[in-house]
């Protein structure tokens, strides 16, 4: 019984935790920055693989998306923006119990390029910059290249931050560090 208060008092301030760093991550946003160079993508990442409540996981991070769009301001192609941070969050999912430097950096590659591909193809199918033909598609996807690397570049900067970060904090703060399983006997 006290082993399992334990555990829970543990995942709760690995949660907490979680959960400051996502929103001190969302605050970046406010702070200039080149275009895409953000720690969004990074924070569903994170959220996805740090969170062991699979709703808390996905909402947490949508809600401090949401927060900082609040002030931001809101866009004609919202809903899927935030459907590709989902997918991020998914690809977190799946960094849960491999979080090597290798498997991170391949999931926020793949975030980089879903977040690329899906909300490039979103303005090129609802907004009004780009004709709806096969060119007005290359084009849309061209010009938004250098959109990309930021992309890529900010998920990278933030992830090593996120994840390294708490890295760092279950080494020096070793009531962090995740509760071992018991074995059965």
């Amino acid at each position: 019984m006290k082993f399992e208060t334990h555990e829970k008092n543990v995942l709760f301030l690995r949660a907490l935790l979680v959960m400051v760093m996502i929103a001190l991550a969302a605050t970046l946003r406010f702070v200039t920055h080149p275009w895409n160079f953000t720690p969004v993508g990074a924070m569903a990442l994170f959220g996805g693989a740090m969170f062991r409540d699979r709703r808390l996981a996905f909402v947490f991070p949508l809600l401090a998306l949401f927060a900082g769009d609040c002030f931001i301001g809101f866009y004609k192609i919202m809903p899927v923006v935030y459907a590709s941070f989902l997918v991020n969050v998914a690809i977190g999912l799946w960094l849960e119990n491999r979080q090597t430097p290798g498997k991170i950096g391949g999931a926020v590659l793949l975030g980089a390029i879903q977040f690329f591909v899906v909300t490039n193809f979103a303005v090129w199918a609802f907004g009004h910059y780009y004709p709806l033909t096969f060119a007005g598609l290359v084009s849309c996807f061209s010009l938004g290249i250098p959109y990309f690397w930021n992309t890529l570049a900010g998920d990278a900067v933030y992830a090593a931050l996120l994840f390294g970060g708490f890295a760092l904090a279950e080494k020096f703060v070793p009531f962090l560090r995740e509760p071992a399983v018991q074995s059965a006997r």
